[in-house]
């Protein structure tokens, strides 16, 4: 039997309440960052390049020009890039709700296209965007007059103080591995391979360090993320953070950050890096990765890595807006939240 669709009138009103929700959630975010001088941005969707991670995949298309000629174009990943160069242009808070486009991902939690609150804070540590969001997952809490962010059957309180954690630390304490005794020069996959099997992780033959941690984060650390309280993992390993600057008491890790509710992953934060050169050597990596994995790579945005040497100091997060209203209003998929699905 086919489900009630979304556009039905006993399906929208039930839908109705959670989505004027998510409006006041919106309102209510958007005051807070009025109140801490941000200014609103309102970046492209259409880009040369739509981000530079191997397993970020974007929506492809052709922009006609006036001569009839075809320049090949991509729905982005992110607003990083362009809100980027305006940290460059001299602008210093900005934020910006874009809707944002991912290939390959549908599902309970995932929406090919879907709203990012993306935001940057120049001269000021990371650790600050901490505190941003705690904040705004307490305002999405409120307007949608609930007490807790819920999934299933999870909840987690956001006036809690939050946690935060290493990485390293969560993958000894949930998955019983030393990250770290496998990040030196490079990053040992025989050694992470070892331990991932002795704790139960399965492994294949062309399974990469990255692809090795990305299976033990899944499935041994981040099921236990977010429950009573927000969680921000932190410190996340260079190799796992090509947008981000290394810390400054150990190169093994970089100044990356996730924050989680209920298991569940919600925003993705950065020390940012501004060495042009490196940033070209990172993402040069990633699309070899993309290319051996998937057959395909992204031309690099030759104007973004000019914009670096001009870029200030500066930290920024990309919150999933839509999962954080899902969690606010205890909706089971996202779907129930977005005012016409995909």
């Amino acid at each position: 039997m086919n489900e009630t669709p979304w556009w039905h009138p006993s399906r929208h009103a039930d839908r109705r309440p959670m989505l004027l929700a998510r409006n006041r959630a919106q309102a209510a975010i958007r005051g807070y960052l009025a109140t801490e001088g941000f200014t609103e941005v309102d970046p492209p969707a259409l880009v040369p390049s739509p981000g530079n991670e191997a397993h970020l995949h974007a929506f492809r298309t052709t922009a006609i020009g006036n001569d009839g000629q075809g320049r090949e174009m991509y729905l982005h990943t992110s607003p990083e890039f362009a809100m980027k160069k305006l940290l460059a242009a001299g602008e210093t808070r900005i934020a910006a709700f874009a809707h944002v486009w991912r290939n390959r991902e549908q599902g309970p939690r995932h929406s090919p296209e879907f709203t990012m609150l993306e935001w940057y804070r120049a001269g000021e540590d990371y650790a600050v965007l901490m505190e941003d969001m705690a904040r705004m997952a307490q305002l999405a809490v409120q307007a949608a007059g609930a007490e807790a962010l819920r999934f299933r059957d999870q909840t987690c309180d956001p006036f809690a103080p939050y946690e935060r954690l290493s990485v390293a630390e969560a993958f000894l304490r949930y998955a019983g591995v030393d990250l770290l005794a496998t990040l030196g020069v490079g990053a040992d996959r025989h050694g992470l391979a070892r331990q991932a099997e002795a704790v139960g992780t399965r492994v294949a033959g062309d399974d990469t360090w990255s692809d090795i941690f990305s299976r033990l984060l899944s499935e041994k650390v981040e099921p236990h993320l977010g429950h009573g309280r927000l969680t921000v993992l932190d410190r996340y390993p260079a190799v796992e953070a090509a947008l981000a600057r290394t810390c400054a008491d150990d190169p093994r890790e970089a100044e990356r950050f996730e924050v989680y509710a209920c298991g569940v992953e919600l925003a993705n934060g950065f020390g940012e890096l501004t060495d042009a050169a490196e940033q070209r050597r990172r993402f040069v990596a990633e699309m070899d990765e993309k290319e051996r994995v998937y057959g395909e790579r992204y031309p690099l945005d030759e104007e973004f890595l000019a914009a670096l040497e001009h870029m200030p100091d500066a930290s920024g997060i990309a919150l999933g807006f839509d999962r954080l209203v899902m969690l606010a209003t205890a909706a089971p998929k996202i779907e129930d939240i977005l005012w016409v699905p995909v």
